[in-house]
């Protein structure tokens, strides 16, 4: 890799985990490299290590070092490259950084598939059959997914968001004004992807239309349609992949203040007031990664929500891991979040 590339990925350790998202976001390796000012190789730290270190509550304002792997594995200078290729292409490493005799780095070896990455093949599934009835009268005309925010549908937004990370077919699932959607975007040609349909005879809540779908052989993406996020929906399938979860669901953090002083009690006696407390939660964002084996389990037009499905894998033994969101997201599934979309999406 050209120096002047792989030097761009390289933050000291007093960097903030703020300031090391904008290195890993700009760069493409979904990696950045902790060096001392000689460049001598502190440790490494990947987008996966940046959202488990969320999920611990470690704030964007703390040290990147506060979620770095220490002990990464790195080559000496001499390694046979062949050798090098074929132990990352094992192990599903992205990169390696290249040290010399005092652990200085010198260069990052590319691990070749990342080389060959453009398209992806991977199906995305949007659920888009609402009726937007907290949208009203907004939707009494035209479907939510058709509601324009920064000159073009909702959904148009969504979908050249999952084409910036490589992301060209689609099922659609679709119920309320379902042929308005189809005559807008058609097979997709015009937007550059594939588009596929499934439509809901009934409403069938917001997992029964994965009953709908074809049998599948790669893990495949599902989100609401009237979330607008930034996130990097290839490091998201890939944290998928490392994980070997059945599912990955993407959560946001929370924060709510109660407006009162609350009391602690135990029996009558008052142990403790807590003035206005706040509290930090993790929130479903409405987006998925579902492995074929789960996605191919579900048969029929049931109608229900993805909750249950979770709950039901959850008690099946089935691995359901998340995937904390630090980029710009936004349900619209209310009138002011939609208002707000239409001052954010210029800049979006």
């Amino acid at each position: 890799m050209e120096a002047i590339k792989w030097k761009k990925l390289i933050v000291n350790p007093d960097c903030t985990l703020e300031n090391a998202i904008r290195v890993i976001n700009q760069g493409a390796l979904g990696t950045v490299f902790v060096v001392d000012h000689d460049l001598k190789l502190l440790g490494v730290v990947t987008d996966g290590d940046v959202r488990r270190g969320l999920l611990r509550h470690v704030t964007l304002d703390q040290p990147v070092c506060s979620v770095m792997n220490g002990q990464p594995m790195m080559a000496m200078r001499n390694i046979d490259v062949a050798e090098l290729v074929t132990l990352m292409e094992e192990q599903s490493i992205r990169c390696v950084p290249i040290v010399d005799e005092n652990q200085c780095m010198i260069d990052v070896e590319i691990s070749p598939y990342l080389r060959r990455e453009a398209k992806n093949t991977n199906w995305v599934f949007l659920m888009a059959g609402g009726f937007g009835t907290r949208l009203k009268p907004l939707t009494d005309d035209c479907p939510k997914p058709l509601l324009k925010i920064g000159g073009r549908p909702v959904l148009e937004n969504i979908i050249q968001q999952f084409k910036l990370n490589g992301f060209q077919r689609f099922f659609m699932s679709l119920h309320y004004k379902l042929n308005m959607v189809k005559s807008y975007f058609g097979t997709g040609e015009q937007f550059g992807v594939d588009i596929k349909y499934l439509e809901e005879e009934e409403p069938l809540g917001t997992g029964g239309s994965l009953g709908l779908l074809p049998e599948i052989s790669q893990p495949l993406i599902v989100m609401n349609a009237d979330v607008l996020t930034k996130v990097n929906f290839r490091q998201l399938l890939q944290f998928h992949l490392d994980s070997k979860a059945a599912v990955t669901m993407c959560v946001r953090e929370y924060g709510m203040q109660v407006p009162y002083g609350t009391v602690q009690i135990e029996g009558h006696a008052v142990t403790e007031i807590i003035e206005k407390p706040s509290y930090q939660f993790f929130i479903n964002a409405g987006i998925y990664v579902l492995s074929p084996e789960i996605v191919n389990s579900i048969h029929g037009k049931n109608n229900f929500d993805m909750p249950t499905l979770f709950n039901r894998l959850i008690q099946e033994g089935k691995l359901i891991v998340t995937f904390p969101i630090h980029e710009y997201w936004l349900d619209m599934g209310k009138m002011e979040d939609f208002k707000r979309a239409q001052i954010d999406v210029p800049t979006f």
